[in-house]
């Protein structure tokens, strides 16, 4: 069987025979990185770093073992050389290659990064080799006119071997985001593109069934140095973070893509796109032009605004996703759509039956896959776009059943051409119809790309009649219909909108389009008239039609805490008499409640204290068990997850905390001076959150940073100096993050710390309760300075319903940290003296004989450790002795047994 090409001049892609039959190493993987990718997007909200493993899965795992198995076909045609070469050699280099790529993103989820140096290193291997062979083919090969296209196999993987190497390397820890995007631009630009273009060259006219043009080899020729340089030239801009040499490099890349265009829609012009691969990979060219375009339109507005580099980075953060969805998947399904019946063979008749089968319906799926994406590009509401994206994941999921029932197909056809299937069977369900009879007219093709156009539509209507606000129509507008429009831009960021003040003509209907600009925070914007917009994510924008305006009118952002930090909008209804309407009881969109914290000697708000705790309670594991014996410093690698928990805090009070890992305080990381701590935060939250390590002595810019939902970042530290050190979430406003139960511990031994018999951590925190009914933190009894409980490790009084045990003449040592976020503490142990008393990095006493103290003081974020031995069995309650925190839940029960 061969390639069937129509080339003018050049036979050598038709001439040279391809390994036909089901092979599992060279068929297989594709699907199940894409099944894999599928997965992925289903349960995006419960893995790690979500955004980053569907992209991998898909290029790093689908695309790259495709291009793995195809270039050398391509190859090997327009090289005039044996196509399939020694299998055993390409099934060991594709193994290679498809372990490594797993080992790399195991290694970077689970984060090992051993794991993913030697994942990186086999898929250079396996890289590297393949270059090796195709520079070879090419010294001892004739080639025809079009082998000059090999080239491009070869640059794309030189660029990927820098690029993982880079990734490799970007997985150790927070590296500047420059770098990041350097990474993606070698491996997407360059590996995947530069691949795709030396292809389509060839694989265009093919699809199209047409001649290629004649002027296509030297078009490909000059559009290689072009496109490698630009790629080159942009990594190093991102990689340094000028956005001039960014906008050229990307610049230079377009230039290329439209020389090499020039001929692709020749071709098109000459045989209209109509099948599947055809129209799947045509949009797939154009996802690509147009990304491309948008990051140098983009870059370019950010350069001349001087919006600086973080600019660029929230666009491409934009683009990605249309890139890896509309470029690359496309051209994937599309080409392999094309090639598999090729690879399958069995003659003319076969081929003709898979072909067929895998253009079943192909015009419903590329419109609908296109429209959905345009759709998502669209400033749309959150709801609308799932909606889009759920259509999109269907039609692009769909080649995964088409694909099987193709392949059967065609394997049933060669057996009947083989007279391998009794006569009596020919019109079994897979053969009774032609499956080229479905869709084959044009005005049936036509229909199924309106069908598909008008699925998409209707989805967004539907969805739109439910969150009207997405399409625009604004939240419950009011007013005169006719009413004259006045449409205002307001941008949210840095705790601000702008402007934060409008005046409206009185019986002016108001039209705000608001913007997200905010690096990192989700906002939005809601009205005491009722009127309310939806959480926007960074970048992303909508239009709220606020009704007329007939009176004065406060709006705000809902994202607890922004509103408290200034993050208001007055809008002002001039030449009306109206008061502003206000934000009461029946608009409290915040969720703050009317509560107002408690006084001194209140009646804690009708907690009953000394209640029981609820079914399923669990008190935090307070013990801290002794460090492993090692040679040197060790590196401790977790994960943790930032999700919002409703949690039993005391006796018949739940509130929705925001956590590190599900609990309040996070866990307890603990260690050596000299260990270093490589800590990945997932954002599986609705807001921005971020992590800061007391613990650590860096630059806060990048680690410490807050990051939207669904991203994640690897906060890495080592550890230079002793003591129990406070982490935290510092996103702002700090205060409610802190209070609503961010905050944990990380307990780091001095090197002479002596052995002890028990080791217990406690931290002090405090609630300021909203609902009791799982609320969360009021805002404004936080203002107050009172919290509503003052615990330790996260539930009232949990230690005298689960008290810590101990035994007469143990040694025990107390770590307590102050996590804040108003209280001090003065930590005391009823009937018990401390013999050593170690606070913020110094010995207060040191196991002196005669001396003692009654008591460890510590004000907010900070930390020491307490010693003592119980002289006799019984039950030695521990205080803040703040007698008012003690009172509120910072009380505790030692249980000593004889």
């Amino acid at each position: 069987m061969t390639i069937p090409m129509r080339t003018g001049d050049a036979p050598a892609h038709a001439a040279k025979p391809v390994e036909q039959g089901f092979w599992p190493l060279r068929d297989l993987p594709t699907a199940i990185w894409l099944i894999l990718t599928v997965v992925a997007v289903l349960v995006h909200r419960s893995i790690p770093a979500p955004r980053w493993l569907m992209i991998h899965l898909l290029l790093l795992g689908a695309v790259t073992h495709a291009i793995l198995v195809w270039s050398p076909y391509f190859a090997a045609a327009l090289l005039r050389t044996p196509a399939a070469g020694d299998r055993r050699m390409q099934s060991i280099r594709l193994l290679l290659a498809n372990a490594g790529a797993a080992l790399a993103i195991v290694g970077v989820v689970a984060p090992l990064w051993a794991l993913t140096v030697v994942g990186a290193a086999a898929l250079i291997v396996a890289v590297s080799w393949h270059t090796v062979d195709l520079a070879l083919r090419m010294r001892r090969a004739m080639p025809g006119r079009f082998g000059g296209t090999v080239r491009y196999y070869i640059a794309s993987a030189l660029l990927l071997v820098l690029g993982a190497a880079l990734g490799a390397w970007l997985a150790h820890g927070p590296h500047a985001e420059g770098l990041m995007l350097s990474h993606a631009l070698l491996n997407v630009l360059g590996w995947i593109g530069l691949t795709v273009a030396g292809t389509v060259v060839t694989l265009w006219p093919t699809i199209l069934r047409t001649r290629a043009d004649e002027h296509a080899p030297r078009g490909a020729a000059r559009a290689l140095p072009i496109l490698a340089a630009g790629v080159l030239v942009a990594a190093v801009g991102a990689a340094l973070s000028m956005t001039p040499v960014l906008a050229v490099g990307l610049l230079a890349y377009l230039a290329g893509l439209v020389v090499l265009g020039v001929s692709l829609a020749r071709a098109a012009a000459a045989a209209p796109p109509r099948s599947f691969p055809a129209l799947s990979v045509g949009a797939a060219l154009l996802w690509w032009t147009g990304c491309v375009a948008w990051l140098i339109i983009g870059s370019t507005a950010a350069f001349v605004a001087d919006a600086g580099f973080v600019a660029v980075l929230r666009l491409v953060d934009q683009v990605v996703p249309y890139l890896v969805a509309g470029f690359a998947a496309q051209v994937l399904v599309g080409a392999l759509s094309h090639l598999i019946p090729v690879v399958l063979g069995g003659g003319p008749t076969p081929v003709r039956w898979g072909t067929a089968a895998f253009d079943r319906f192909g015009p419903l799926r590329v419109s609908v896959a296109n429209a959905a994406l345009v759709v998502c590009a669209l400033p749309v509401s959150s709801l609308i776009r799932v909606v889009a994206s759920i259509l999109y994941l269907l039609a692009m999921a769909s080649f995964l059943v088409v694909s099987p029932m193709a392949m059967r197909a065609q394997r049933r056809a060669k057996a009947e051409t083989a007279g391998a299937v009794p006569s009596g069977e020919r019109k079994g369900p897979l053969v009774a119809e032609d499956p080229r009879a479905d869709a084959t007219t044009r005005g049936r093709r036509a229909g199924q790309a309106v069908a598909g156009l008008a699925a998409v539509v209707l989805a967004v209507a539907v969805t739109a009649a439910a969150d009207p606000v997405g399409l625009g129509w604004g939240a419950a507008p009011t007013g005169d219909a006719d009413a004259p429009v006045r449409t205002v831009q307001v941008e949210a960021a840095g705790m601000r909108f702008t402007p934060n003040v409008i005046e409206v003509p009185a019986g002016t209907r108001l039209v705000i389009e608001l913007i997200n600009t905010d690096a990192s925070q989700v906002h939005d914007l809601v009205f005491a008239n009722g009127v309310a917009g939806t959480r926007l994510a960074p970048g992303e924008s909508e239009t709220i039609d606020v009704g007329v305006i007939t009176e004065d009118v406060e709006g705000w952002c809902s994202i607890i805490g922004h509103k408290q930090m200034g993050m208001t909008l007055s809008i002002v209804a001039v030449g009306s008499d109206g008061a502003a309407t206000g934000g009461g009881a029946e608009h409290d969109h915040d969720g703050m409640g009317d509560h107002t914290g408690m006084d001194d000697d209140a009646d804690m708000g009708g907690m009953d204290m000394g209640g029981a705790p609820g079914e399923g309670f669990e008190p935090f594991p307070a013990e801290l068990d002794p460090l492993p014996a090692s040679d040197g410093p060790v590196t401790h690698t977790l994960t943790l997850a930032a999700r919002d928990v409703e949690t039993e805090v005391a006796p018949g009070i739940t509130q929705t905390l925001w956590t590190y890992g599900g609990t309040a305080p996070g866990p307890v990381l603990h260690g050596r001076v000299g260990d270093t701590f490589v800590v990945t935060l997932v954002n599986d939250g609705d807001m921005g959150h971020s992590i800061d390590f007391h613990a650590g002595s860096l630059a806060p810019d990048e680690p410490m940073r807050t990051i939207a939902p669904g991203e994640s970042l690897t906060y890495t530290f080592t550890a230079t100096r002793a003591g129990i050190w406070m982490y935290h979430c510092s996103t702002m406003p700090m205060t409610a993050h802190i209070a609503n139960g961010m905050y944990g511990a990380v307990v780091i031994e001095p090197d002479d710390l002596p052995a002890v018999d028990r080791s217990y951590v406690l931290v002090q925190g405090e609630y300021y309760l909203g609902d009791h009914d799982g609320g969360v933190v009021d805002l404004d009894a936080l203002a107050t300075g009172r919290p509503d409980l003052v615990v330790f490790n996260g539930y009232a009084n949990q230690y005298d319903h689960a008290p810590l045990p101990a035994r007469v003449g143990e040694r025990v040592r107390v770590w307590v940290l102050d996590a804040g976020v108003e209280r001090p503490t003065s930590f005391h142990v009823v009937g018990g003296q401390f013999d050593t008393v170690w606070s913020e990095g110094r010995y207060l006493i040191d196991r002196v004989e005669g001396a003692g103290s009654q008591a460890l003081g510590l004000m907010p974020a900070q930390g020491g450790f307490v010693e003592l031995i119980f002289p006799e069995a019984g039950h030695y309650p521990f205080v803040s002795h703040f007698m008012i925190d003690g009172e509120r839940g910072a009380h505790g029960v030692f249980d000593v047994t004889g």
